[in-house]
């Protein structure tokens, strides 16, 4: 890969929780791994292998025990705006309204009332909450308040997103509709995401490529290129080829599933 178009690089990354204690546990032994500018990856591997803990030290969360993170060629050191993260559960503020959840970042940011109140009016459109602006997250239901999260996110601009497991909670239907809506959004903005799941076929279907990473304590293992065209529709999981490619990451995951 081009050096100019790395726009997150993992180099050695190894973590450890409880360093110096009986109780030390290796989570991350010398993950490497790249991600391209406006490329869409997904990460699957075993419950518990570390995959959530990859994302938040490329957020900044944290550092790691060995290796570095880089982000367009400078060395991750602490959390900020240019790196959005939307969790699995709920991130929305309960004391905001939808309005205000969305402008929330815009207004630490010191931009004008009226410049985030247009900003965040655009992306509340996007993800389909036009006539909510003045509701708060307790009248929302799981799917609207993860639509929150999105649009916050999307609104403050950063340039790599991460995801964790964001759509795990959510019934299938809704799950479903939000990746649509994601991929859409991301084609819009065209910026560089990288998905962290436990789902085999939201993490084909959303993806240009998958990563596998093995049991704890996590390497990657394998990359598989998602060979399918974009746009995509749902029922692009049908198909035999897609069901062809799922069987195979599954065996990855699961070996000795028959």
């Amino acid at each position: 890969m081009d050096e100019t178009e790395k726009e997150l690089e993992f180099r050695g990354i190894c973590h450890s929780f409880g360093v110096g204690t009986d109780n030390e546990l290796l989570v991350l032994d010398g993950i490497d791994l790249e991600v391209k500018d406006k490329e869409f990856v997904s990460v699957i591997g075993p419950s518990g292998c570390g995959k959530s803990t990859m994302l938040y030290i490329a957020a900044g969360f944290f550092q790691p025990s060995k290796g570095i993170v880089l982000h367009k060629g400078v060395p991750i050191k602490e959390a900020n705006r240019d790196r959005g993260m939307i969790f699995q559960t709920d991130a929305v503020f309960p004391w905001l309204t939808v309005q205000g959840n969305v402008e929330f970042g815009l207004k630490r940011q010191g931009i004008p009332k009226a410049e985030r109140e247009e900003i965040a009016h655009e992306y509340i459109s996007r993800v389909g909450l036009t006539g909510w602006e003045h509701r708060y997250p307790k009248e929302l239901s799981g799917g609207m308040r993860k639509r929150v999260d999105v649009a916050r996110v999307f609104a403050n601009k950063p340039s790599v997103f991460l995801l964790d497991e964001s759509f795990g909670q959510l019934d299938t239907q809704t799950k479903e509709r939000l990746q649509i809506e994601l991929l859409q959004l991301w084609a819009q903005e065209q910026k560089t995401v990288l998905f962290v799941t436990h789902d085999i076929e939201e993490a084909i279907f959303l993806a240009d490529r998958v990563i596998v990473i093995s049991p704890r304590p996590a390497k990657c293992i394998s990359e598989l290129v998602v060979p399918f065209s974009r746009p995509r529709k749902l029922e692009l999981k049908m198909e035999s080829d897609f069901q062809d490619i799922r069987r195979e990451l599954t065996k990855m995951i699961i070996p000795d599933i028959t």
